[in-house]
């Protein structure tokens, strides 16, 4: 079993986290077993942050400048959803590597302009997106990549996360947390990243579709939100191939990726071991009247057992371990800025499109300067904190109030944690 320690004579990669709720597990497995060492936290949540200072015995600042003033050589962003690209470009600017929570960015021009500080600093981005890297979604890339499945043509990805209203409101304390107004389409990156790393196409044309809440949901009438329940994202890849997405607030919890091929098919259990992968191919033409299936319980390709024992199905353990190996090889990880910024856009685009018929959108290429430029001053955003002339609301329905008693139940919620 490998693992990324640090050669001889080379000191090892110091890391401060910004973000000590969803950072705990990146501070926490920054490790010298990965050739890193937690220096530092960043966090306005100033009880917790001295909390688990003391617990990993690192410096700790409530001001991202002081923050980068930091000895450092990387950051990694696990604040708030809407934050992540102001905080990855003054990182970079500041000299540091970058590791970046999902989404990259909130806006096209943000995604300009985060595009433009990666190339501009030269120094690794990284855009942590966990789920490609769990156990089964590895294995699906490996058997693509083996030409078992032949060539892409159709895939589906869910995200589907229902929750008590009592848990929601302990995820989304205030009124304006992002999550109680993030359009239903924008929290897109898990239900797509692992298409994308299986198959490695990238998405050319979105067309959204937006589930609303519905009346005769209890939760719906206990909760502080002003976006809707779900959406379905329709895709079609630069290969050609169709794309189905589903994600956010349906009943029905699923983590689930389904891959067809001009020669087989393959996806992840529903039901049992969620890790086990089916796969179907049948052989009509290769001297084999019977289709060739099997369950696969495979293991993670390196790391089995420190992986196994991280959070999100694993994938956890391989966003410090990728990010990492980068710096080393001074090389971009998979997850680079380009495909970061792509998978995040999704999102964006999936929404604009549902509040125009769910036409379809092209999905720009922001690698290419050229494209990059035409979106530069596209700032549509839906964070009703600071909403312009011309931005959309969190819904579909426009502009929506908290219902009474929806903000009454919430708001208890909210005390009993304080």
């Amino acid at each position: 079993m490998t693992s990324i320690s640090s050669p001889q004579n080379q000191r090892p990669i110091r890391v401060g986290v910004i973000g000590v709720g969803r950072g705990h597990g990146f501070a926490a497995g920054a490790g010298a077993h990965l050739g890193m060492e937690l220096v530092a936290l960043c966090d306005t949540w100033e009880e917790r942050l001295q909390q688990l200072g003391r617990e990993l015995n690192v410096a700790t600042y409530t001001d991202y400048d002081r923050f980068l003033e930091h000895e450092m050589d990387a950051v990694i962003l696990a604040n708030y959803f809407h934050q992540h690209a102001p905080f990855a470009i003054k990182a970079l600017a500041a000299g540091m590597h970058v590791m970046s929570e999902t989404s990259a960015c909130f806006t096209l021009a943000e995604g300009v302009a985060l595009v433009e500080a990666v190339e501009k600093s030269g120094k690794i981005y990284m855009f942590a997106e966990n789920y490609p890297y769990m156990l089964f979604n590895q294995e699906m890339r490996r058997l693509y990549h083996a030409g078992r499945v032949g060539t892409f043509m159709y895939g589906e990805g869910e995200y589907v996360h229902p929750m008590s209203a009592d848990d929601i409101s302990r995820i989304s304390p205030g009124v304006d947390h992002w999550r109680n107004w993030l359009p239903a389409t924008y929290y897109c990156t898990h239900a797509l990243a692992p298409v994308m790393f299986i198959t490695d196409t990238r998405p050319a044309t979105v067309n959204g579709f937006v589930m609303l809440r519905q009346e005769d949901d209890p939760v719906a009438h206990r909760i502080a939100r002003r976006s809707d329940a779900a959406s379905m994202i329709a895709l079609r890849m630069d290969n050609g191939a169709v794309v189905k997405l589903l994600q956010v607030g349906l009943r029905g919890h699923s983590i689930w990726v389904r891959i067809h091929g001009s020669l087989g098919q393959m996806e992840n259990l529903r039901h049992g071991d969620g890790n086990t992968v089916r796969f179907r191919r049948e052989n009509y033409h290769e001297g084999d009247a019977h289709p060739e299936e099997a369950m696969i319980h495979a293991e993670f390709p390196v790391e089995h057992q420190a992986a196994a024992a991280s959070g999100h199905g694993g994938g956890d353990y391989f966003m410090n371990y990728h990010f990492a190996d980068a710096i080393r090889r001074n090389e971009p990880p998979y997850w680079d800025v380009y495909r970061g910024v792509a998978a995040s856009i999704v999102g964006i685009l999936a929404y604009r499109s549902a509040l125009n018929d769910s036409c379809a959108l092209l999905v720009p290429d922001f690698r290419q300067a050229s494209v990059r430029r035409q979106y530069a001053d596209d700032h549509w955003c839906p964070d009703p904190t600071c909403h312009k002339d011309g931005d959309p609301w969190p819904s579909v329905l426009g502009e929506i109030e908290i219902s009474p008693d929806g903000l009454a139940y919430a708001q208890k919620i909210w005390s009993a944690q304080r």
